[in-house]
């Protein structure tokens, strides 16, 4: 139901949704039951997926220093009338925090062919009892921390801070920070022989800004790199050995260095932090690899039809994003493995996009695809004509009572 995007014409409702793929009353309830009721969970899916995706050898792991990435991001399905989820995120349009289903991402990124694709391996909900997004990021950290393997590099936008990634115990990370943002190094500056000494080290600026109306001057890089890709010259600054700017210092303190990336597709450059000291290519490879975590969502939403969803259980709030999310992530790397699938005659140089597999899959039913199945899952026969009926057939037995 959710890769043929059944879901669009229904807009968001189950059962014409799955009556619509040319189920029967009787099935349609079946598939409604095993849903709400049905003891399953979405991590054992997605581990059989990844294997399936892995065991074909059509994707392939991105590597960049000795280092797998590995993105992590936030996503939301709005539900601004529902009860039963307290949960909130921030939606730029509305600029404040409205009424979502909050998930926390974890994928692996490679290519398929020239086609890059996230591969997802975790989903973290939010908690009914701490719906606060800060608590969900504690989880989401927690999650990486115990899921990394020594060759990978979790990647991080501006959402994460420093110090929550030190906090989770993060052994290393690639990390986007704000423009404004500061550091100090970890070391006393030189004493002048005047006034009190300082107790900080030298507040280290990255990028120059302009504060009412005064230029403040970023601070000279300790080295610079260049490199040509893709036809392209890039720049990185970096500043090295800093701490966060309420750090003292000390020789025990955990370091790490920013790098400005200057790209010249972009106008401002990619601020990053990482505390291991990798070269300007990889780390703009890195960051530039935790884009396709951003596809996902977009496929289980719009190309799917899950972003209007009307389910109301605590369960199933949360059961029907994460099937759309894994059913995103099956359109996602079928349409870059199947042969390009033109929408119409005008298409005359299709893409390999999970729109045009929706639109093919949207014009057949379930029984059209479908093998012929297994004995053990057809409807059963059974013979019940000779058990009781009505009120005889209850198990229950008259209580005797003292005299």
């Amino acid at each position: 139901m959710l890769v043929s995007g059944a879901l669009l014409s229904s807009r968001g409702a189950l059962f014409p949704a799955l009556q619509a793929m040319g189920l029967k009353e009787v099935e349609v309830r079946r598939s409604w039951a095993a849903f709400r009721y049905g003891a399953w969970a979405i991590g054992t899916m997605m581990h059989t997926w990844q294997s399936y995706v892995e065991g074909h050898g059509e994707w392939q792991a991105h590597q960049y220093g000795g280092y797998y990435a590995k993105a992590v991001d936030l996503t939301a399905y709005w539900r601004p009338t529902l009860k039963v989820i307290r949960s909130k995120h921030y939606n730029s349009q509305a600029e404040k925090a409205l009424p979502a289903v909050v998930f926390g991402m974890i994928g692996r990124v490679g290519s398929v062919g020239q086609q890059r694709m996230a591969l997802l391996t975790d989903l973290v909900r939010a908690d009914l009892n701490d719906p606060s997004e800060t608590g969900l990021n504690v989880r989401l950290l927690q999650r990486v921390r115990l899921g990394l393997a020594e060759d990978e590099m979790p990647i991080f936008d501006a959402g994460f801070k420093i110090a929550d990634l030190y906090q989770a115990g993060l052994p290393r990370f690639v990390v986007r920070l704000a423009k404004n943002f500061t550091a100090r190094r970890n070391y006393l500056p030189a004493y002048l022989e005047k006034g009190r000494p300082a107790e900080y080290g030298q507040r280290i600026r990255s990028l120059g800004r302009t504060y009412r109306g005064k230029r403040i001057a970023a601070t000279p890089p300790d080295r610079v790199s260049t490199w040509q890709q893709q036809g392209l010259a890039f720049r990185a600054e970096f500043w090295d050995d800093l701490v966060l700017p309420d750090t003292k210092p000390h020789p025990d303190n955990r370091t790490f260095s920013v790098v400005a990336v200057y790209d010249p597709r972009f106008a401002e450059p990619w601020l990053l932090a990482c505390p291991l000291q990798l070269s300007g290519a990889d780390l703009w490879a890195l960051y530039h690899d935790r884009w396709p975590i951003e596809q996902l969502p977009l496929a289980a939403k719009h190309m799917v039809g899950a972003h209007r969803q009307f389910v109301f259980a605590s369960e199933s709030c949360y059961r029907l994003p994460e099937l759309a999310l894994l059913a995103g992530s099956i359109q996602t790397y079928l349409a870059a493995t199947l042969p390009p699938i033109p929408t119409g005659f005008w298409d005359r140089n299709p893409k390999r996009t999970p729109g045009r597999l929706r639109r093919l899959l949207s014009r057949t039913t379930f029984s059209d695809l479908s093998a012929p199945m297994p004995d053990r899952i057809r409807k059963k026969a059974p013979v019940f004509n000779h058990l009781p009926k009505g009120i005889l057939g209850h198990r229950r037995t008259k209580r005797l009572t003292p005299a």
